[in-house]
């Protein structure tokens, strides 16, 4: 049995199994750990939880150590020189009429490499900005292009609700959002006020998608025009999250309906055509009145074929003579003889 624990880099960014080393770990608490791109610190996600040795994956890196105070204390002063660092950058892109944006700066652990994050339109050549950069701070630079989402991610800042961005509270991924998000929830599509700081359509549109869905089966649409039992009219108003939907009648009346007042409509409207269908043989029954005679298949025939008209007339006596001409035409056979 080993335990394993997930840990985080950043607030609301994906998490990594790691083996906790037998480390007593608890969330929040600072670990330094192995990467690809060498060490870093990271922020305990969960606790840890014990799983058999055989499900665990083989490529499960270990927990270097937890963080001691000469740690922090290194974390901070990095964080110093992001600050310096994205002043300097930022001076460099205006100076070389660069079209990007800077967004972040990162130093990994040890200090031995800074990664910028920046966002742009297209391709930006920034070899000579790498160039500026390296000679100032005499360490491996990696420029990141990001998109404006994860730009929003990582500034962070307050949404129109009032509250902290979703994306960077507590969301780790990005799900693909829809104007039919905003349609299907009765919202304004008003790019202003479905739209969040990056631009994009809300991510909080999703969240409530298939509980709308659930609850619209049932309801007509606004515009449709009805009929049931307490009035008909067309549908002026929907109330999703009600149940209910009101209609304007032609005599300008409004009526709050639900599903089940057509369901009820539409069962009613059935049961008067199965009488119906019925009502003729039950009166012939009562009446004791004997059935009418069937008509036979060759009355039935002669008064359903159609009257030939004069040209059909016609036709038929040209087909008499051709039928007589023709058989003039044929070859005459010989008549067998008598024998005496």
């Amino acid at each position: 049995m080993i335990k394993i624990v997930k840990i985080q880099f950043h607030t609301a960014e994906k998490l990594y199994d790691f083996n906790s080393g037998g480390y007593d770990l608890a969330p929040g608490d600072r670990v330094i750990v192995e990467t690809d791109r060498g060490r870093s610190m990271a922020i305990v996600a969960t606790a840890p939880v014990e799983v058999p040795d055989e499900p665990a994956p083989q490529s499960l890196k270990t927990i270097v150590r937890k963080a001691t105070y000469s740690d922090l204390e290194a974390a901070e002063r990095n964080r110093s020189r992001e600050k310096e660092t994205h002043v300097f950058c930022q001076n460099k892109i205006a100076e070389r009429n660069l079209e990007m944006k800077l967004v972040k700066v990162e130093y990994i652990f040890d200090g031995s490499k800074a990664i910028f994050y920046f966002t742009a339109d297209g391709r930006i050549d920034f070899r000579d900005l790498v160039k500026d950069l390296a000679q100032q701070f005499h360490t491996r630079i990696e420029m990141r292009q990001i998109g404006v989402r994860d730009e929003a991610k990582i500034v962070g800042g307050l949404g129109i609700c009032g509250r902290e961005l979703c994306c960077s509270s507590f969301l780790r991924d990005f799900a693909p959002v829809s104007v039919k998000m905003a349609k299907e929830q009765n919202l304004a599509l008003n790019p202003t006020k479905i739209s969040g700081q990056c631009g994009r359509l809300l991510c909080c549109l999703g969240y409530e998608f298939d509980t709308y869905c659930e609850l619209r089966k049932g309801l007509p649409k606004c515009g449709k025009h009805v009929k049931c039992g307490a009035g008909e009219g067309e549908v002026i108003k929907v109330n999703t999250l009600g149940r209910h939907f009101t209609i304007r009648t032609t005599d300008s009346r409004e009526l709050q309906l639900t599903p089940e007042d057509l369901k009820e409509d539409s069962i009613s409207n059935q049961a008067p055509a199965v009488a119906a269908k019925e009502t003729p043989a039950r009166r012939q029954a009562a009446a004791g009145a004997a059935p009418a005679p069937a008509a036979t298949e060759a009355g039935a025939a002669k008064e359903n074929r159609p009257r030939s008209s004069e040209s059909e007339k016609g036709s038929g006596t040209g087909r008499r003579r051709n039928r007589n001409r023709n058989s003039g035409n044929r070859p005459k056979q010989d008549k067998p003889k008598e024998t005496p």
